[in-house]
C-alpha cells in the first residue's frame, strides 16, 4: 500500500495539465476559431492562465480578451467544438512520469476515475488517442454534472460512482480549482507542479501532497 495518509480507497485524476499537456491543442483550436470569426489571435500565455474552468469559461474569456462582444459566444462555441474534434490530441503530449504513475496506481487494484472540466466526449477521445483510457474505470467531463470544479459536486458524484468515501478518495490535479473542489468535498488532494495553475505557484495552494511527476505519488 502506498505511503499516503489517509490510505486511499480510490483515485480521481484531472486530465489537462495533470496527465496530458494539452496547451498546444487549446491554442491551436482557439486561434482557428478566432480566424474563422475574423478576430485577433490569442497568446499562448493567456490561454495557459485561463484554461481549467471548463470550455464555456475559456471561450467567454477569450472573447473578452480580443474585445469581441459576448453575443458571439454561440458562434464561437460551435466553431470550437468543430475544430477541437479534429485537433484533439494533435498538439498534446503525455507528461513524463504519467504512464509509470498510472501503472503503479493501477497495480494497487483500486477504482480510478478521470475527472475533468473538459467536455466528456473530448476527454474520452483524448484518453483513447493517448493510450490512457485503459487505466480508468470511469471518465467524467465537465458536462456530465450540473456544476464543474471547483464546485465539489463532480468529486462527490465520482466518489459515488466509484463506490468510495470522499475522505479516502484521493484527487490528483494541477490547480487551485482541483484543490478547492477537493477541500469542499472532503477529499485529500495531491497537486503536480508542472500543470496550469493560472500563473500562480502551485505550492501556495493547500494540499496533502505536492509532486513533480505522477510516478512520485506512491514514493
Amino acid at each position: 500500500m502506498p505511503l499516503l495518509h489517509p490510505t486511499p480507497t480510490a483515485f480521481m485524476l484531472d486530465l489537462d495539465g495533470t496527465l496530458v499537456d494539452t496547451l498546444g491543442d487549446f491554442v491551436a483550436v482557439l486561434n482557428r476559431v478566432m480566424a474563422d470569426m475574423s478576430l485577433p489571435s490569442v497568446q499562448r500565455d493567456f490561454v495557459e492562465h485561463t484554461i481549467g474552468q471548463g470550455s464555456e469559461h475559456l471561450i467567454r474569456s477569450v472573447l473578452a480578451e480580443v474585445g469581441a462582444p459576448q453575443q458571439h459566444y454561440e458562434q464561437a462555441w460551435a466553431l470550437y467544438q468543430r475544430h477541437y474534434e479534429v485537433l484533439n490530441g494533435e498538439h498534446a503530449d503525455v507528461f513524463p512520469g504519467v504512464i509509470e504513475g498510472l501503472d503503479a496506481l493501477k497495480a494497487l487494484g483500486l477504482p480510478m476515475a478521470c475527472l475533468t472540466n473538459k467536455p466528456a466526449a473530448f476527454a474520452r477521445e483524448l484518453l483513447k488517442r493517448k493510450g490512457l483510457d485503459r487505466y480508468f474505470d470511469r471518465v467524467f467531463g465537465g458536462d456530465d454534472f450540473e456544476r464543474k470544479k471547483p464546485d465539489p459536486m463532480p468529486l462527490l458524484k465520482t466518489c459515488e460512482a466509484l463506490g468510495s468515501t470522499p475522505a479516502t478518495t484521493w484527487m490528483i490535479g494541477d490547480s487551485s480549482n482541483d484543490a478547492r473542489a477537493a477541500h469542499a468535498a472532503g477529499c485529500p488532494i495531491a497537486l503536480v507542479s508542472y500543470g496550469y495553475n493560472h500563473g500562480q505557484p502551485i505550492r501556495e495552494v493547500p494540499a496533502e501532497r505536492y509532486i513533480d511527476r505522477l510516478d512520485e505519488l506512491l514514493g
